[in-house]
């Protein structure tokens, strides 16, 4: 676990992690990293991450008397967010200190008697409340709803600056001792960008509306640096990761990057074909784009693609009368994850009749989804150079709308 000062009187505990699935369903192949944070006035409080991913509460609770800080001397139990990866070890917190009183949302009241039988010791705050540690140390609380659990806050230093925001600001990516934008050069930063956009689409897209309604709230905020639950620490430039975020909220609406994903998937190679002929216009056309197989990459690492672009390739044959399988359920995740008001051309192969596009466009109404199809290139069997032909028109139509939607 790694000790890090990230101002006066606060300090960032992390471990990272690998080798799993993000809430046992999404790929993190570069890892992720889990951060707690004391933040120290007359009075101490511990904020976020303490959870049971890895190691024991001991190496916890060792780092604690690392720092000169036993959890006997601990005060205040900050939950921003009650998800157990930022709660888990709660039980062994209070076993040692029965007494720690912890401040919450009133929904996350609520959660931590359903996930833990505690209703005694609980603060329940709202927007503008604050906790004073003293020393000029007053912490200040925003209500977050529904980003991405219905209990969310985030928690302000004044004193500093320091942002608590949990799973807000939140990426993927392990995090070693350098866990902070000003430690790191640009290609790593930008790694972590990636990342971030990756973790937004697979945890907060959803519900990005409400995370615009909180993002108002925090730029009232004299805000210096972002704490995050996970990821590395913004203190160079902490608008950067925020207005990231701000622009991936935005995405979930309006036009995304100018690129283009194409997902595809092919049962004997005949759609696969026509792929090929896909691919080329978009290389020649000098346009940025993602590929995946539907049917062998985890669907974590498609959103992030998805919902960063403006234009949408479906590529795949008909199986009995609708779409492959794979892709009518990965087009049924993206509505989910509520991606809207893409750009879209769909083609394949069929057998003996075809079926995919009805039932991509039931998917696409009864998801909400409001895509915008151009007309659809499937072909009987393996594509003619005919059907070749209207692929790329069809691709080369896609690519004039979404450089237009960046004019």
């Amino acid at each position: 676990m790694n000790i890090t000062m990230t101002s006066d009187g606060i300090y960032k505990l992390t471990t990272s992690i690998d080798g799993i699935l993000f809430e046992n369903i999404w790929e993190i192949p570069h890892g992720v990293s889990l951060n707690s944070y004391v933040v120290k006035g007359e009075k101490t409080a511990l904020i976020d991450g303490f959870c049971g991913w890895e190691g024991t509460p001991e190496t916890f609770f060792a780092a604690l008397e690392e720092m000169q800080v036993p959890l006997e001397s601990v005060d205040y139990i900050i939950i921003n967010h009650m998800e157990p990866d930022h709660s888990g070890w709660i039980d062994n917190i209070k076993d040692i200190k029965s007494d720690v009183q912890i401040y919450c949302s009133m929904l996350g009241k609520n959660l931590m008697e359903a996930f833990y039988g505690y209703t005694e010791n609980i603060h329940v705050v709202k927007d503008g409340d604050i906790l004073d540690l003293g020393g000029g140390r007053i912490l200040q609380f925003e209500t977050a709803m529904n980003v991405h659990w219905p209990d969310a806050i985030v928690t302000f230093d004044t004193l500093s600056g320091t942002l608590f925001s949990c799973d807000i600001f939140a990426s993927y990516g392990s995090v070693d001792d350098k866990g902070y934008d000003d430690q790191i050069d640009e290609e790593t930063t930008a790694f972590y960008e990636k990342e971030a956009l990756r973790y937004y689409a697979n945890i907060i897209g959803p519900f990005s509306s409400f995370a615009l309604k909180a993002f108002g709230k925090i730029s009232e905020l004299p805000v210096e640096i972002v704490a995050p639950g996970h990821g590395i620490v913004w203190r160079k430039d902490p608008q950067r990761i925020i207005d990231d975020y701000v622009k991936y909220a935005k995405y979930q609406t309006a036009p995304a990057s100018e690129e283009i994903t194409l997902l595809w998937a092919s049962m004997y190679g005949m759609t696969g074909r026509a792929v090929k002929a896909v691919e080329n216009t978009l290389k020649d056309a000098g346009i940025v784009y993602h590929i995946h197989n539907v049917a062998e990459e985890s669907w974590g690492m498609i959103l992030g693609s998805v919902w960063n672009s403006s234009g949408i390739i479906l590529a795949m044959p008909t199986y009995e009368g609708g779409m492959f399988p794979p892709m009518a359920a990965l087009l049924e995740e993206i509505g989910k994850k509520k991606a809207m008001n893409r750009h879209a051309f769909q083609i394949g192969s069929y057998g003996w009749a075809g079926g995919a596009e009805k039932e991509l466009k039931e998917i696409n109404e009864r998801m909400h989804m409001n895509w915008h199809f151009i007309p659809s290139v499937e072909f009987k069997g393996a594509p003619t150079e005919a059907d070749m032909e209207q692929v790329r028109k069809g691709t080369q139509e896609l690519i004039q709308i979404i450089c237009r939607l960046e004019c």
